[in-house]
């Protein structure tokens, strides 16, 4: 079990404001699986800024089919943004998944996909690059640990309806990643408490699923 990091309130509020709130996104944990018929809900504007600390499950043996899903609704034109990035550890050198956005009105994929999308719906499909290929890494202050850099999409949305934002990994490695979703840093009170109380858990790699031993 891995030790309880001690921090105080204050602290990580101390920490909130040097990493900068403004440029920190609200955090959200996977606990239960984010699948096509439980999905993530964001029930708040897909323009606010959230962090899904994520896995697509492996065992380190059988290879991952696992499919994460987040869901949204819009009622008039806005913002989509959306990153996809991962760990950087050894366990994570060759995982590089990708994410889709699928919903109404959007283009027939030009790829072929391991999961069906909804009648009707299109999508835009973000790869990553392939295994063993150079990625960018960078230092995000918030959760304390370095990330590589993966695929943006960042679009005006103008149908109005329900989409669906799609994580998965084609070369079935498996592994920690974390979907940003949303553009604009906006911190209510309860999204400020949510950050004090799951920033330890974060700096202290307690979201990971593997201890993560830097290259």
């Amino acid at each position: 079990m891995k030790p309880v990091l001690n921090m105080t309130p204050v602290l990580i509020l101390i920490v909130l404001m040097g990493a900068g709130i403004a440029n920190a996104h609200v955090p959200y944990i996977e606990k239960v699986d984010y699948s096509e018929s439980r999905p993530f809900l964001l029930r708040n504007t897909i323009e606010q800024s959230i962090a899904l600390y994520a896995w697509l499950k492996t065992d380190g043996v059988t290879p991952s089919t696992d499919v994460d899903v987040a869901r949204f609704e819009i009622d008039g034109p806005v913002r989509f943004f959306g990153e996809l990035i991962v760990p950087v550890c050894v366990s994570t050198i060759d995982f590089a998944p990708w994410f889709l956005l699928a919903g109404p009105g959007l283009p027939h994929p030009d790829v072929l996909l391991p999961f069906d999308l909804p009648d009707g719906y299109g999508a835009i499909v973000m790869p990553n690059v392939a295994p063993g290929e150079t990625r960018e890494t960078f230092y995000e202050p918030f959760g304390g640990k370095s990330y590589y850099s993966g695929p943006v999409l960042d679009i005006e949305l103008e149908t109005p309806g329900v989409y669906y934002v799609y994580y998965w990994d084609p070369y079935q490695i498996g592994g920690d990643y974390v979907g940003v979703l949303g553009g604009e840093e906006i911190w209510n009170p309860k999204d400020i408490a949510r950050g004090l109380y799951y920033t330890p858990f974060i700096r202290d790699n307690r979201e990971l699923h593997g201890e993560c031993v830097s290259p």
